[in-house]
């Protein structure tokens, strides 16, 4: 059986910088060099997942193949690697737990007192393992939701400070931070990632790569002193800079050397591994970029100020427009505000309208204003989900009386 290497990204200072497209362009290098790659996620929450969640407070609900409701993270993860994840790629707090106490309740710790330690982080370790145990794959890259220092996240910290010792060689950690430019100084600056991982560092894991996150460049001069100060080498100080797309990331990280550094790190024999097959990658990012033709797509939901709600119907048309070699134009538009008055300035213009998913009464009778028009006005109409439903109802209410 083969032995599983184990990749762990960390994110400090502030959140949404990207860490699960981070780990998701470690998973794409790697399995652009031959490796069979899964990926995970941990969600600090204590929800058991995200299906109750509000999409203005978490986005969207990623369904896998086997019918879990997931982080949207996952999403990424199936897009980057082409790949199909399930129920055991995303954890949660509430999870841990809830099989923790059911354990608890049918005797399985005999009487002993259960604990953080060693109950909670054996439960976390046991379920980051799990997709490895089986020598399916080769790197299992988990994703440490929340930032460092956040309460919810010490018990997986402790945890992976744990497997690091456990798994030696097999284990590797990498650590997203932040830089932030100070405009008024015309300057870059590096102590919240010196703060970041000194925090990281008090409880007990020091990490082997730093990617830092910025929106100018990086300097040598600098990349030394921030390994100075973390106890980094000055090889595995990478930066990931702003792209005009997600999907340009992998080739960002690929000429910062990051699979280089992370195989050389574990262990491996560089001469002895394929060199990364970028190539359709790079013609499906080089189509998405280029392309001059615009589609003008309309999405009508509830949910349209916070556009990660829709994350995977979005990132699916842009997706099919590059195919397309087609441009996409989306307007996000909020079905509260729509009516029969004004739907026809709306989407008069539009060449398709989706229905996005939403349940609940709010913002219905703006998504049967815009069926109405779209129909009338033969324009290309889907509905997903609770939008599909919306049609049937549209249809019944006005042609069928």
């Amino acid at each position: 059986m083969k032995e599983t290497k184990y990749i762990f990204v960390t994110g400090g200072v502030v959140s949404s910088l990207g860490k699960g497209i981070i780990a998701a362009s470690i998973g794409k290098l790697l399995q652009s060099r031959g490796f069979k790659v899964t990926n995970q996620k941990i969600d600090p929450y204590i929800n058991i997942d995200p299906g109750t969640l509000n999409p203005y407070e978490h986005g969207e609900c990623y369904v896998t193949v086997d019918g879990h409701e997931a982080d949207l993270d996952l999403g990424h993860y199936e897009r980057f690697l082409n790949i199909e994840t399930h129920r055991a790629n995303n954890i949660t707090t509430g999870r841990i737990y809830q099989n923790v106490i059911e354990k608890e309740r049918r005797g399985d710790y005999l009487g002993k007192t259960v604990q953080i330690i060693p109950h909670i982080t054996d439960e976390i370790k046991r379920n980051i393992k799990s997709l490895g145990s089986k020598g399916e794959y080769d790197f299992v890259i988990t994703e440490i939701g929340g930032t460092v220092g956040d309460i919810e996240s010490l018990p997986y910290i402790e945890s992976v400070r744990q497997l690091r010792w456990e798994l030696g060689k097999n284990c590797l950690i990498v650590h997203l931070t932040y830089v932030p430019y100070i405009s008024a100084a015309k300057e870059l600056k590096t102590k919240p990632t010196q703060h970041s991982v000194k925090a990281l560092q008090e409880q007990g894991v020091q990490p082997d790569i730093l990617v830092l996150r910025t929106e100018h460049n990086i300097s040598p001069e600098m990349r030394k002193k921030v390994a100075l100060f973390c106890n980094v080498e000055p090889s595995s100080v990478l930066q990931s800079i702003d792209v005009s797309t997600i999907y340009r990331v992998p080739l960002n990280m690929h000429n910062e050397k990051l699979d280089e550094v992370v195989l050389k790190k574990m262990g491996f024999d560089l001469a002895k591994i394929p060199d990364a097959n970028l190539t359709k990658w790079i013609q499906f990012v080089e189509k998405l970029e280029n392309a001059h033709e615009e589609v003008h797509i309309a999405l009508v939901g509830k949910y349209v100020q916070l556009p990660d709600a829709y994350k995977s119907i979005t990132e699916s048309l842009l997706q099919a427009c590059a195919y397309n070699d087609r441009k996409l134009k989306l307007d996000l538009i909020l079905s509260d505000k729509l009516t029969e008055d004004n739907v026809a300035k709306k989407l008069e213009n539009v060449d398709g309208v989706i229905i996005a998913p939403g349940f609940g009464q709010r913002g219905i009778e703006g998504k049967f204003a815009a069926l109405k028009f779209a129909r009338e006005s033969n324009i290309p109409t889907f509905g997903i989900c609770m939008g599909m439903q919306c049609m049937v109802i549209e249809f019944a209410r006005n042609v069928l009386g």
